[in-house]
């Protein structure tokens, strides 16, 4: 439906339509992409088995920078175009690997399934030799022991995975390119994160021409702030985690734990305090009223969760637990229901919006009447591909991932894998789009494929590993509104893809080849991996064998009350705002904040208060998200230049470590 809360219009123009479109993928973009591939690849994977932390904007500013530097010396203009689909390869092959973040590309996955094969989570569990050997090769496999990926065992397993790799990439495209049309044109969101990436890329590209504007100096004061506090966050733990024992950390990271001191007077409540300076300034860049919704939902739960532990509710939390026990048990007793009644709940809301806003389009047309802007009928120049060729990729990569389904797990049931393939991923697909138009964040519906799994009664544990399409598609919609925004072609993204999908499978393997060979993953060398990556194979083998026993973790979290609660939370509150012609967008904040830590949530509404009373005023609302957006950009990027030399000198320090000399 269209959106006039004149929050939601002065985002939506906090860019220009581009007046012309271009192609922005050329001999400059297939460069970037070697150098990427090739250059910053193993820093990204390395920096997460050491340390835990991806490269994050990194490598997608590093590149940037580094090729509009080198264009201003060799007097060559680089358009707003080149650079975002150079931001946009790069961030794609440092991109991470599941909850572990691991980057890497394609064989990222593939390195921790060779640890879990061989793991004491999966040996106790008795499961290490029940994984399908199109997964990994057996835990006893000469491939295994020899630590190499040139071994004839892992022909199914590499076969298997490109397969997914290329359908992913036709399932995302098409339904992702479909939802841009249907939220952006149609529903006119204004997808307020969009903003950050575009005028990023504008201001760099204005760097190699002499027109410089506003964008620069606003990026640059950005980019000084991520340096300087990029240099203790980021600089200081990962140098001196080379050339001591044990890193040193001017500030915790990733927070302040708090929950042990406060258990006594908030009992079961996470409490803490995020140390990144990036969350202040995220709160300059979210709608403001989806900032309040988050931050009332997260105050509640000091209200909230010390009632229902009082009232037996909230039974797993015991005294002493930290912030991620906390949070767990907490989400077992009561959010991970509530959470899904409420998932639901927008799912329907925005259903029943776009179907409400067609309705009202066609009575005003039928009436001769003015209706509400918005059309699927695409841009002009815009290169917009048929609706009809979007949504064949999706029908034709769903219906390739439900016959691979078929082949790996013959006896699963065909019908939930249609279900999740055509059903459930355009549903959730579509939620999350509609959030990161709305709100610019948004976290999915969660376990939905692990309790049907649970509840289907099926036995063995192959099914854990099939590629099930159960996906959310909904952040592509917002990196199309980016393509639009920089003045791209659709087709720039299209090229892009085809060169991305060789780089990142032949680089992934070479480089986590390379890593294996020096030395086992986990191991010493690698003392993130080696602490996280056993709780990650316990957590794991816990839902592994949920298919094995009548009794899990599922059945213990899943409680059709709070669901149904959740539900009729979220329709009533919805209604209730609309009805008071209160901003609506406080319901979507509250959604993003029920039952997450609000050790992010405080600091962000410390960065809204700021920027919706002192410097909106002071410079001029639109003005000032301008100012915000590009401020963002630039602090990312200072914090990702930090992160890369703080990951080169790393590197040499390990390489000399391993010398004999």
């Amino acid at each position: 439906m269209a959106h006039t809360d004149p929050e939601l219009e002065l985002y939506r123009g906090l860019m220009d339509q581009p007046e012309e479109y271009e192609d922005g993928f050329d001999v400059k973009t297939l460069i970037g992409a070697v150098f990427i591939g090739f250059v910053m690849m193993p820093g990204a994977i390395y920096l997460g088995l050491v340390a835990g932390r991806s490269l994050g904007p990194a490598a997608e500013w590093t590149t940037i920078i580094l090729f509009t530097e080198v264009a201003r010396r060799s007097f060559i203009t680089l358009k707003r175009q080149e650079v975002y689909i150079l931001f946009y390869i790069a961030a794609a092959l440092a991109s991470t690997h599941g909850s572990l973040q691991l980057a890497g590309g394609a064989f990222a996955g593939k390195m921790f399934e060779q640890y879990f094969v061989r793991s004491p989570a999966a040996r106790g569990l008795g499961i290490a030799h029940q994984i399908p050997d199109w997964v990994v090769p057996s835990p006893d496999s000469e491939a295994i022991m020899q630590r190499t990926f040139f071994h004839p065992d892992w022909y199914y397993p590499t076969a298997i995975l490109l397969v997914g790799v290329i359908l992913s990439r036709m399932n995302w495209f098409g339904l992702g390119y479909l939802l841009f049309r249907i939220t952006s044109d149609y529903e006119r969101l204004p997808f307020p994160f969009a903003a950050i990436t575009a005028q990023g890329s504008t201001a760099l590209a204005e760097t190699t021409t002499k027109s410089e504007t506003w964008r620069w100096r606003v990026f640059a004061i950005g980019a000084m702030a991520g340096l300087v506090f990029g240099a203790f966050y980021v600089g200081v733990p990962t140098i001196t985690g080379v050339i001591m024992t044990k890193p040193l950390q001017l500030l915790p990271i990733p927070w302040v734990e708090l929950t042990r001191n406060t258990e006594h007077a908030l009992p079961a409540v996470a409490t803490g305090l995020v140390t990144d300076l990036g969350v202040i300034i995220a709160g300059f860049v979210v709608p403001f009223w989806a900032v309040v919704g988050s931050f009332i939902a997260a105050a509640a739960t000091f209200v909230l969760n010390p009632q229902l532990y009082r009232m037996g509710v909230l039974q797993e939390w015991k005294p002493g637990m930290d912030t991620i026990q906390t949070q767990f048990a907490n989400s077992v007793d009561f959010y991970f229901s509530t959470n899904i009644g409420i998932s639901f709940a927008v799912a329907v809301i925005g259903i029943v919006g776009i179907i409400a806003h067609m309705y009202r389009n066609r009575k005003a047309e039928e009436s001769g009447l003015e209706h509400e802007k918005g059309t699927m009928a695409g841009v002009p120049g815009r290169g917009d591909v048929s609706l009809t060729v979007a949504i064949g990729l999706f029908i034709v990569s769903t219906f390739g991932y439900v016959a691979l389904c078929r082949h790996l797990v013959p006896d699963f049931s065909i019908w939930w894998i249609i279900f999740f393939g055509f059903i459930f991923t355009p549903i959730n697909s579509y939620v999350d789009a509609r959030m990161k138009g709305l709100t610019g964040q948004w976290v999915s519906i969660p376990m939905v494929k692990e309790g049907v799994i649970i509840l289907s009664g099926y036995k063995g544990i192959d099914i854990w590993f099939a590629p099930i399409p159960e996906f959310d598609h909904g952040a592509r919609a917002q990196q199309f509104r980016v393509l639009e925004l920089t003045g791209n072609k659709v087709i720039s993204l299209v090229k892009a893809e085809l060169l991305i999908l060789p780089i990142v499978v032949l680089c992934s393997l070479l480089y986590w080849q390379f890593i294996w060979r020096l030395a086992p993953v986990p191991s010493v060398n690698y003392p993130y991996a080696q602490k996280m990556w056993h709780l990650a194979a316990l957590n794991k083998g816990l839902w592994l064998t949920a298919t094995l026993t009548d009794r899990s973790l599922f059945h213990i979290a899943f409680k059709w009350p709070l669901v149904i609660g959740g539900f009729v939370f979220g329709i009533s509150s919805y209604s209730l705002l609309a009805v008071m012609k209160l901003p609506t967008l406080l319901i979507y904040g509250v959604v993003r904040g029920m039952g997450h830590l609000p050790h992010h949530i405080f600091p962000e509404m410390i960065g809204a208060l700021l920027s919706q009373f002192y410097l909106g005023p002071k410079f001029g609302m639109r003005r000032w998200k301008q100012y915000a957006t590009v401020l963002s950009a630039g602090y990312a990027c200072g914090m990702g230049l930090v992160g890369m030399g703080s990951v080169a000198f790393a590197l040499i320090g390990q390489a000399v470590s391993q010398m004999p000399y």
